[in-house]
């Protein structure tokens, strides 16, 4: 791993942020003395793939709301993040839409009544599709890791799933856990 390679935790990601903070990202590389940020490649509602559709418990084919990024870090694609919401709960809201949301998404998801107290996280490794590749600005040969992560409310349903990939040479993932 390179003296490059960023080191994420996910907790910062799942706690509603404060008003007149910036999103947990932007805070992030703010600490560590970092630049970079989001680009907003879609947003809306799209048919829930198989797999999508497993994760947010809907039907496959029903309407769900995506967001779809690219993170960047000193302004190299770090990240490919899609977000996905049960559309009854993104219809109609800003996580439909390409503006970025002050505080994050999961600060709009408090904010109209969802707060997530569960989450589940699976990391797997696997060659790049060559899209991906060529948005990652990885080499071929050069493999990726995929995260996905399902934020569960308090009644146990999914109110958000995330999907990223990212360069598994450029990041190390971090998970600290609390016994007792």
């Amino acid at each position: 791993m390179s003296a490059a390679a960023w080191i994420s935790t996910s907790m910062p990601y799942l706690t509603p942020r404060r008003e007149g903070q910036p999103d947990a990202w932007g805070a992030e590389l703010a600490a560590r003395g970092r630049r970079g940020g989001q680009r907003i490649v879609s947003a809306g509602e799209v048919d829930a793939s198989d797999e999508v559709a497993e994760l947010l418990s809907v039907t496959p084919g029903e309407a769900v709301v995506v967001r779809r990024r690219v993170m960047l870090l000193e302004d190299v694609p770090c990240e490919l993040t899609d977000t996905y919401y049960p559309a009854s709960l993104a219809r109609g809201t800003r996580l439909a839409g390409t503006a970025k949301i002050p505080g994050g998404a999961v600060t709009l998801l408090a904010e109209l009544g969802h707060t997530g107290v569960r989450v589940q996280e699976d990391v797997t490794a696997r060659m790049p599709g060559e899209e991906e590749r060529e948005m990652l600005r990885t080499e071929p040969g050069e493999p990726v890791l995929r995260l996905v992560r399902v934020t569960f409310d308090g009644a146990d349903r999914p109110i958000q799933a995330d999907v990223m990939t990212m360069p598994a040479h450029r990041q190390r993932l971090r998970y600290e856990i609390g016994i007792g």
